[in-house]
């Protein structure tokens, strides 16, 4: 998969030869691989450069909700957490942050902020409710460390917590010792310094996943999304991200639908961005968006037609040595009407994945993330309200 691009007067001097043509429509004929990227690219007064970043918590959590009795749980959580500790996410998110410096986005919507804890030793397989309060990794505190290191200026606009489940973990068997392990999952969007912000929601969905484990243990795992009003030179834009539930597709177009109803009223150019968990071109979910008027920003760019845009998955090791990725179901949706019933229009499309090449893994052999990233770098006409 290629997202090479040549210099920057070339890539703005092709975009705003597009800009003029029929904003609907696809050009066909500039390549990714003739194109080189650059800081500053698509940072005129009518372009805005976003991304949607599934960092991934570095281990299979759904082993651990499969689980068919309670006492399935600690051994389970034993393993998943090796495979967090050997995903090793302070090292990954140099990678992660080497994206950012590379795609310089107004804005990121990032999915599957994780804070890990502990509590040593634990109360939770004797009944106890005391929450771990140890923490071992607070992901964002460690993306916004390094990309500090790297000179970049960004901060949170906007953080929703989702899930925050704490279950037992078995440490030893002579005698048997256990642990307690708490994740709690965050979505977060991150402003660039030169964006600014207003306006912000941070809401759980109403439908969220309920897993029952035997007869005395139910996990709850919520999911939500945020949204701000990005002011990016002259314009604003409604900017939303979330992670949408990937079990039950029940739940999931429900997420989706309560999410397409909060936002139908919004007179304002929306950007959503997110995991979904629906792939294209057929998932159900996925067409609900594009029934609602959203249009895929994906399919309207300009550059690399052929290339396939998938950003899953890697494996849960993150340590293939071949690519992997075999589905789209990260996305950048645009409604640039306003109401629910017009079609969107979309100027000037360049968009990209990251973290899909060999050369994008650590020194030591790891994916940035079990997902590759997509941006896009955009200009929305001004459509009016008709």
């Amino acid at each position: 998969m290629t997202r090479r691009y040549g210099n920057r007067l070339f890539v703005v001097a092709a975009l705003a030869g597009i800009v003029g043509a029929c904003a609907d429509q696809a050009v066909t004929g500039v390549d990714d691989a003739e194109f080189k990227k650059s800081p500053g690219f698509a940072q005129g007064p009518n372009s805005v450069t976003v991304m949607s970043r599934n960092i991934y918590v570095g281990t299979n959590v759904d082993r651990v909700i499969a689980a068919e009795t309670p006492e399935q749980i600690p051994l389970l959580v034993a393993a998943a957490f090796q495979t967090l500790l050997e995903t090793n996410f302070p090292e990954r998110a140099g990678a992660l942050a080497d994206e950012i410096a590379e795609a310089q986005p107004h804005l990121v919507g990032l999915q599957e902020i994780s804070i890990i804890r502990r509590q040593s030793p634990g109360d939770a397989i004797v009944g106890g409710t005391i929450p771990a309060d140890e923490i071992l990794f607070d992901y964002l505190a460690i993306l916004l460390d390094a990309l500090d290191a790297r000179g970049l200026d960004y901060q949170v606009a906007a953080s929703i917590q989702n899930a925050d489940v704490e279950v037992p973990m078995l440490t030893g068997f002579d005698p048997l010792s256990f642990d307690d392990i708490r994740l709690t999952d965050f979505d977060v969007i991150l402003a660039r310094g030169d964006v600014e912000i207003a306006n912000t929601t941070e809401r759980n969905y109403t439908a969220k996943l309920m897993v029952p484990i035997g007869d005395a243990v139910v996990l709850d795992i919520p999911r939500g999304f945020t949204a701000v009003d990005a002011t990016i030179g002259q314009r604003t834009y409604r900017f939303v991200n979330t992670h949408l539930e990937p079990a039950v597709l029940g739940i999931q177009q429900a997420q989706a639908a309560e999410l397409i109803a909060t936002l139908g009223s919004e007179t304002l150019p929306i950007i959503l961005v997110g995991d979904l968990n629906t792939p294209a071109p057929f998932g159900d979910t996925y067409n609900d968006f594009l029934d609602a008027f959203y249009a895929d920003a994906w399919t309207k760019r300009v550059n690399g037609r052929d290339e396939s845009g998938f950003t899953d998955s890697h494996g849960e090791d993150l340590r293939s040595e071949t690519v992997m990725l075999d589905q789209r179901i990260d996305f950048i949706l645009v409604r640039n009407r306003p109401g629910n019933a017009r079609r969107s229009v979309l100027g000037s499309v360049f968009a990209f994945v990251l973290g899909d090449e060999l050369e994008d893994r650590t020194p030591s052999g790891l994916w940035p993330s079990d997902h590759a990233a997509v941006v896009a770098s955009m200009v929305l006409p001004d459509v009016g309200e008709e």
